[in-house]
């Protein structure tokens, strides 16, 4: 466990991609069983491995594909909820930050034109700014933005770049960590020291706490919001066996 968080903590986020694409051939293989399964790609696992910058959690993150209990969520949302793994319809998808659980899959698919964009990632087609996408308006027919805002500082104007190059009757999908507990969201920029930053806000490089008005913020830019509660339509055996963290919500945003 001490090992997982020192090597999240120290190592850059560029890197670790890069690494794990050597490691997860090998972790797959030590780690076959049968108690959790990775509906991305269909493999199980006697145990999963812990993940967490801050607060170590067991068993939440695939040895195979890499995903994590959101990765599987709205993978699950997306196969049982929406045609985006069956529509004869090519649509042009937009994925900001790309998840190397998804990349593979998504590029496959002959239904999606597909471009990823982000500022570092080494996986990322476009190398850009998410304050400030090179992409004409209503460029996109679905965007996917997951665990991204909460790094940026300017969240207002990086949902105004999102609802810009979505088209209308578009569709995006933009998670973030949030407590549900918390009505208000929460940052403070006088915060620096990246060890009570990473004690606060949960990674020593998110700069807020997306409370549960995460939501009106979003519908503030023009976005009408679903707070779909997915796991309430999973049987908990179910739940246990995809490693999935119950109540998480996922904020599907349309553009009418």
């Amino acid at each position: 466990m001490k090992l997982f968080k020192t090597i999240l903590n120290t190592i850059p986020r560029p890197i670790l991609i890069k690494a794990s694409y050597l490691v997860r051939p090998f972790m797959s293989w030590w780690l076959k069983g049968s108690n959790f399964t990775d509906p991305i790609d269909g493999k199980s696992f006697k145990k999963m491995l812990p993940y967490g910058y801050e607060v170590q959690r067991e068993n939440v993150l695939s040895p195979s594909t890499l995903s994590l209990e959101r990765h599987r969520l709205l993978w699950l949302y997306l196969q049982n909820e929406t045609d985006f793994f069956t529509s004869t319809e090519k649509k042009k998808l937009l994925h900001i930050a790309p998840e190397q659980c998804f990349l593979k899959q998504f590029r496959n698919q002959k239904n999606l034109d597909y471009i990823t964009s982000d500022l570092e990632s080494p996986i990322a087609d476009v190398k850009a700014d998410i304050c400030d996408l090179p992409f004409e308006n209503a460029s996109f027919d679905m965007i996917f933005c997951n665990h991204v805002l909460e790094h940026i500082p300017n969240d207002t104007k990086a949902m105004q770049e999102l609802f810009r190059v979505l088209k209308p009757g578009g569709w995006g999908i933009f998670q973030i960590p949030q407590d549900l507990n918390r009505e208000i969201t929460f940052e403070d920029d006088s915060i620096t020291d990246p060890k009570e930053r990473a004690t606060i806000f949960g990674q020593y490089d998110h700069v807020r706490v997306y409370g549960r008005d995460y939501f009106n913020k979003l519908r503030s830019i023009g976005f009408k919001v679903e707070e779909v509660d997915y796991t309430k339509k999973i049987s908990a055996e179910l739940a246990k066996k995809y490693a999935l963290a119950q109540g998480e919500i996922l904020p599907v945003c349309f553009k009418n």
